[in-house]
């Protein structure tokens, strides 16, 4: 007789969604952080007491200065005017050319200049890989004075593998695309970045759908050159941007169309082919126009 002899299969193990996961966490870390909030406001309010009051002036004059120097550390940031009740937009940039890998001994993001023979090699078209349109629509959207007006609710950004990710309204992004690239390459591998010496995240990737991340009853707008409903954008936001919340939705490739369900109305905003950039800078001036944001 012959042992019989179990045979072993290798199972795939399921891959789940990678995003951060902190902010899902906060309600529970929360009550801890309070209670030591209010222990060493506590123990703060003691040694006040103990100390005379001119001595409470200088302690005053420092903290007032450790303070100014604590706001000049970390990622720089836009102060905006933040009216909550006010009605806003949201940017959604779609199918983004963000993909990281291993080139060499270390990891990079790629792009057509720097990495043109390493996707040939790979059966990649070169043409493809552009995260600088990213990096220009983030620019003009950041600079915008809808964004400094404090109308620009949120933008999300989706790379062509599935990726969502949240870039917070008040970050200033690198003006050089060499440390932009950086940032993309720690906010892909890290999930998140954070201003040094602050809790609160200016980058982070979430969790897909980006719908459940969506105000509700706003109109999603999506723009693409083949619609066949060309509108002057002035005039289309004025009927559009006044009620409820606006969501735009536009493409961060070099080639194709955004292929989206959850989008509402397809538009074109002129007969020619546009950049996503300066789509964007168009409908960043009327909205202006329209909010008479000067």
């Amino acid at each position: 007789m012959v042992r019989p002899y179990g045979i072993k299969v290798n199972k795939r193990k399921e891959r789940h969604e990678r995003y951060d996961k902190e902010e899902d966490e906060e309600e529970e870390q929360q009550p801890k952080f309070e209670k030591k909030q209010r222990q060493r406001e506590s123990v703060k309010k003691a040694k006040r007491e103990v100390t005379s009051k001119a001595e409470e002036e200088g302690d005053d004059e420092e903290n007032e200065e450790a303070a100014d120097e604590e706001l000049d550390v970390g990622i720089p940031v836009v102060v905006s005017d933040n009216k909550k009740d006010q009605t806003g937009v949201i940017f959604v940039l779609e199918k983004a050319s963000l993909e990281v890998a291993k080139v060499g001994k270390t990891y990079q993001l790629l792009n057509s200049d720097d990495h043109a023979n390493f996707l040939r090699k790979n059966g990649r078209d070169p043409a493809h890989y552009r995260p600088d349109i990213t990096h220009q629509a983030l620019l003009m959207i950041l600079d915008s004075p809808v964004n400094k007006a404090g109308r620009l609710k949120a933008v999300y950004v989706r790379t062509e593998q599935g990726v969502l990710f949240e870039v917070k309204p008040h970050v200033r992004i690198p003006r050089t695309y060499k440390r932009f690239a950086g940032i993309m390459l720690q906010l892909l591998q890290k999930l998140s970045i954070s201003a040094a010496g602050k809790r609160e995240k200016l980058m982070r990737v979430i969790k897909n759908p980006v719908t459940s991340h969506l105000p509700p009853n706003c109109r999603k707008i999506g723009f693409s050159y083949s619609s066949e409903k060309l509108v002057n954008m002035q005039k289309h936001l004025s009927t559009v941007c006044n009620e409820t919340d606006t969501v735009f939705v536009l493409g961060a490739m070099s080639h194709g169309k955004i292929e989206c369900d959850y989008i509402d109305d397809f538009v074109a905003i002129s007969g020619y082919p546009l950049s996503a950039a300066y789509c964007i800078s168009r409908i960043c001036e009327a909205l202006s126009t329209n909010w008479n944001i000067i």
